[in-house]
């Protein structure tokens, strides 16, 4: 178990993390999640004591960890951009580790040429770095950490560089291979949908801090503020201001009505839609409709993602199929109440409809 309470850093003035409280499971895919600069990385370093906090305390097993150096603890760590040594073979890159542990020479032939066959790579093993491709040195950066049985694994956008077949190969069986070596797994992604896939416990990071953190599928379906619901979401989060008004919710610019949100009490909100629920055709007697123009079609062969404005705001529709729009082309939409998510206008804090 690793235990972070209330850690906190700036740099330049900038923060870094802010009032950190995390607790991770060995066992469990323990995912960061967020955009670039939301603090994945910058909290890893700290995790694996490459970095210190200005506050707070950083447990293992009960333990504070602070000021123990990185040298001395059993941390596994891979980047985006692979980290490799050039001069030495793909084996002694994956070895370097367990030599360095004083690793006996069957143990480190084992346990080498058990990762690299689980990362697809023990054809290349007497290759150079420089000989093998991005994700080939991925693979390699990965197996190191494999190879090496840490207890805390920290894996920054790991599978990033890798062709789409193996990226979901192993995001399913990465998981699997740490747990079983009973290590702390942490995997940061910018991905939604990835770490919907992971299915492990989520931290929603923004700016440093986390906006909300438990099992993945719960925190997708029930965002507890704004920020935690733009975040897994992907294309964006559609928003439009709106207004209860005695029984009725009424969208921006007097679009629509609707009674589905009857109990919430009258002022202005924020009403969040994702994407998916943006449909092409009526399903229900209670949707909305919204006519707009359309701004950019992008067709990836199975979706369509229809951008246009509505309300100030730029939306998107994700929607199966090839549907061909063209830009500037008027069409109409439909959203149904029963998946609007409710944010108070003023603190972005979810709301319950009923």
């Amino acid at each position: 178990m690793l235990e972070l309470t209330d850690i906190s850093r700036r740099v330049s003035g900038e923060v870094i993390a802010q009032g950190v409280n995390l607790r991770l499971a060995a066992g469990v895919t323990n995912i960061l999640l967020g955009p670039t600069l939301s603090g994945k990385t910058s909290l890893m370093r700290i995790m694996a004591g490459l970095d210190r906090p200005d506050s707070g305390d950083l447990r293992f097993n009960g333990r504070s960890v602070l000021g123990v150096p990185v040298q001395k603890r059993n941390v596994a760590m891979v980047y985006q951009q692979f980290i490799n040594y050039p001069s030495l073979s793909v084996y002694d890159n994956i070895a370097s580790p367990l030599k360095v542990a004083g690793a006996g020479r069957g143990e480190i032939e084992e346990r080498v040429r058990e990762a690299a066959t689980l990362l697809r790579i023990d054809n290349q093993l007497d290759k150079l770095p420089a000989e093998l491709s991005g994700g080939q040195q991925q693979r390699v950066a990965l197996a190191r950490a494999l190879a090496k049985r840490a207890e805390l694994v920290l894996l920054d956008e790991p599978l990033a560089n890798l062709d789409y077949k193996l990226r979901e190969e192993l995001r399913v069986e990465l998981p699997e291979l740490f747990h079983s070596h009973g290590a702390v797994l942490v995997y940061a992604t910018t991905e939604p949908l990835e770490a919907l896939i992971l299915d492990g416990h989520v931290a929603v990071l923004h700016e440093g801090r986390v906006a909300q953190d438990g099992p993945a599928r719960e925190v997708y379906r029930a965002p507890v503020n704004l920020t935690a619901a733009g975040a897994f979401s992907d294309p964006p989060l559609n928003r439009v201001a709106a207004r209860m008004q005695g029984p009725t919710l009424t969208l921006a610019e007097g679009e629509g009505g609707s009674t589905a949100a009857a109990r919430l009490p009258e002022g202005a909100y924020t009403v969040g839609v994702r994407p998916h629920h943006v449909r092409l055709e009526r399903q229900h007697a209670q949707d909305i409709e919204i006519r707009a123009k359309v701004v950019v079609n992008e067709i990836t062969g199975s979706e369509s993602f229809i951008h246009f404005n509505f309300a100030g705001e730029r939306w998107v529709a994700l929607v199966h199929g090839v549907r061909k729009l063209d830009p500037g082309a008027a069409f109409a939409c439909y959203i149904n109440p029963r998946d609007f998510l409710y944010f108070d206008a003023a603190t972005g804090g979810a709301l319950a409809a009923g």
